[in-house]
């Protein structure tokens, strides 16, 4: 007889698979290809096992941000991926992944579905020291990437320094010294013209 609860949660994982197949706007640093969504997750879970100790909040609950940051962007399977700096496409993103998060959230077992959006609202809301620093890697990760692409992503879309200011400003929320970091890291950028002032 089949375990139903597992077969449901197959289902889901199986489901989930379609997230390598979601491209994003920045390149990865070797082979300047686009990123796909799974390998960022991927990146920023590994950013966290490295970085936890930049946290604002000396005992952040690393397994809470690491599962935050594992589902976060399962909604853009539906939703798609809405680029950093596309305020068209970004006017309805949270409603667009509000409804993708119902789905795809939606096909666990109901306790399952439970955490998994009670952990998406959180990221989404940032109010947590847990979200905060997800948040904070999240924006961190392709700022870093764009910075060791010679600003690939931020070249053709034209993006400016004053907007990759904006964007990434609440690192700081989460992760202050990450924040300093990454502000020298923009201002080398512009220096070394892969950013637009």
């Amino acid at each position: 007889m089949e375990n139903a609860r597992l077969a449901q949660q197959i289902r889901f994982i199986v489901e989930v698979d379609r997230l390598k197949d979601v491209f994003r706007q920045t390149f990865v640093i070797g082979s300047r290809r686009r990123e796909n969504d799974a390998e960022h997750s991927w990146h920023l879970c590994l950013m966290v096992l490295v970085l936890a100790e930049h946290a604002n909040t000396p005992d952040v609950d690393a397994l809470r941000v690491l599962k935050m940051l594992l589902i976060h962007d399962i909604v853009e399977i539906d939703a798609g991926d809405t680029f950093a700096y596309d305020t068209a496409r970004m006017a309805d993103q949270h409603e667009r992944e509000a409804l993708a998060a119902d789905r795809l959230f939606g096909l666990l077992p109901a306790d399952q579905t439970a955490e998994f959006r009670a952990l998406w609202d959180e990221f989404e809301a940032r109010s947590t020291p847990e979200a905060k620093f997800a948040a904070a890697m999240d924006r961190f990760q392709p700022m870093l990437l764009n910075c060791l692409t010679e600003g690939a992503a931020w070249r053709i879309h034209g993006v400016t320094r004053d907007r990759v200011l904006a964007r990434n400003a609440h690192i700081v929320d989460g992760a202050t010294e990450v924040w300093t970091y990454a502000a020298r890291m923009i201002e080398q950028a512009v220096a070394a013209g892969h950013l637009a002032k």
